[in-house]
């Protein structure tokens, strides 16, 4: 059941993503182009999704465990260090340039469109080598 579950969250996101335009990269570059053909939309996507994942994760908290596993995992390091800053920023400049996040290409990718084909293997080329430079340092 956890399978199914996982399986349909991603189809569901898929969905939301495909549906509210935002597999089409030219929505985001142009919400980053204030100057020229701004496109507000972006942000009422973004809006909508911050909203329902507030409003669902304090529905999902009152719960004693989630419903697929005994206690909930979450991330026990709250630091903020150059590590996650720098992680932060090379996520948002690749989205700025490519028009692309993971979760706008990884539905898309079928599609066969090169664009697509291009960054999800530049996404992966970086972060294998990111592991790799990792593990050497470990």
């Amino acid at each position: 059941m956890k399978l199914i579950m996982t399986y349909f969250a991603g189809l569901l996101f898929g969905l939301g993503i495909s549906m509210s335009g935002m597999a089409n990269p030219a929505k985001v570059v142009n919400f980053f182009d204030v100057a020229g053909t701004w496109d507000p939309s972006l942000a009422f996507v973004m809006g909508g999704a911050v909203l329902v994942s507030f409003l669902g994760y304090r529905q999902v908290f009152r719960r004693a465990a989630p419903l697929f596993d005994t206690r909930f995992h979450l991330p026990a390091n709250r630091k903020i260090d150059a590590r996650l800053v720098g992680g932060a920023a090379v996520f948002g400049i690749g989205w700025g340039i490519a028009g692309f996040c993971p979760g706008g290409a990884l539905p898309v990718l079928l599609t066969g469109n090169s664009d697509v084909v291009i960054f999800v293997l530049a996404l992966s080329a970086g972060i294998l080598m990111t592991k790799a430079v990792l593990n050497r340092r470990a």
